[in-house]
């Protein structure tokens, strides 16, 4: 299968190892993990922060390993629930930052088309988001939009 906006085929992605049982250098109980990651998000951390953290501080390989869960379905359970999911602020983030460039340098063509297949990305994204009932059926992607919702 190629890549989505390039001729090349690339390489498929790396997975988790498949372990049937939890290592035992980690001691703690599922309980103190979540309120781990409640208390690292809390502290301004976005999900992935929490699990790189969580992998090289405290050795936890993977959350849903020990407690089932995935981080984000931990702090729904707990009553917290993003606005945006994470990956779509990333990219209106990185749209944003292009556009802000492309501001200051006209005539910079490479990142012009950047700039449009990383808005393509964008609607694809949110169309997702729309069929999985993350985002309301009504919410639309904007420039002005994006730039209130991020900064």
């Amino acid at each position: 299968m190629a890549r989505i906006h390039a001729r090349k085929k690339g390489k498929s992605g790396s997975v988790h190892p498949h372990h049937e049982t939890t290592p035992d250098w980690v001691q703690m109980e599922t309980k103190e993990i979540e309120k781990l990651i409640v208390d690292l998000y809390k502290q301004g951390n976005s999900t992935s922060q929490i699990g790189i953290t969580l992998r090289d501080q405290y050795g936890i390989p993977l959350v849903k390993m020990f407690t089932g869960m995935k981080i984000t379905k931990i702090l729904e359970k707990h009553g917290i629930r993003m606005k945006l999911p994470e990956d779509l602020t990333n990219l209106m983030r990185r749209a944003l930052n292009i556009h802000k460039h492309l501001h200051d340098n006209w005539k910079d063509l490479h990142n012009k088309r950047q700039l449009h297949l990383t808005e393509a990305k964008v609607r694809r994204l949110v169309k997702y988001y729309k069929n999985k009932k993350l985002l309301p059926a009504d919410w639309k992607y904007t420039r002005e939009a994006a730039k209130l919702l991020i900064e």
